[in-house]
């Protein structure tokens, strides 16, 4: 399956944010988390993800009489690398900034209808800035973004960290 296709789809992204940081998690933990979405349809989409090697399954129990897969995600093949983007025509630009936006949106709805969400204490924002960039500015600025935010992808789950969906988006607007 062409890898924007199989990325790009909001369910699809879910699953990989909720995998992220060398989680393992059943398919009844990850359909707590995809909480909108009946248990067919996740199974259906892990079935996809499994099948392009996004994910791997990393531990069977029986359970009840039934088998319970705890799943992995495989971060190499959870993204489209540099030269995939650049043979996106805009059209796919489209629909995988739409896919990531209405991801980002339910993980922001599921996180306020969260029992114990305080979006102040939790450090919460979204906020946008206009800034002035000549070409050489921005590839440091987004050299910087990296160098701050590559580190933070290694750390592991413990008890003193929570996890936080961090969405950069960036692009040049019209100018007047």
């Amino acid at each position: 399956m062409d890898p924007l296709k199989l990325l790009a789809h909001p369910v699809r992204l879910r699953v990989i944010h909720a995998l992220r940081g060398g989680r393992v998690l059943t398919a009844g933990r990850l359909g707590e988390r995809v909480g909108d979405v009946s248990k067919a349809t996740l199974y259906r989409h892990l079935e996809l993800l499994t099948e392009a090697g996004v994910l791997e399954i990393a531990e069977e129990r029986r359970v009840r009489g039934a088998v319970e897969r705890h799943y992995r995600l495989r971060g190499e093949r959870a993204g489209i690398d540099g030269a995939q983007a650049a043979e996106l025509t805009k059209d796919d630009h489209r629909v995988g900034f739409a896919a990531a936006t209405a991801a980002l949106q339910a993980e922001f709805a599921a996180y306020l209808e969260r029992q114990d969400s305080d979006p102040a204490a939790d450090l919460v924002g979204y906020r946008q800035h206009a800034v002035w960039l000549s070409r050489e500015e921005l590839e440091t600025l987004i050299s910087a973004l990296r160098t701050a935010i590559l580190p933070a992808l290694e750390n592991a789950a413990t008890e003193q960290r929570s996890q936080y969906l961090l969405s950069p988006i960036l692009f040049p607007i019209e100018q007047a």
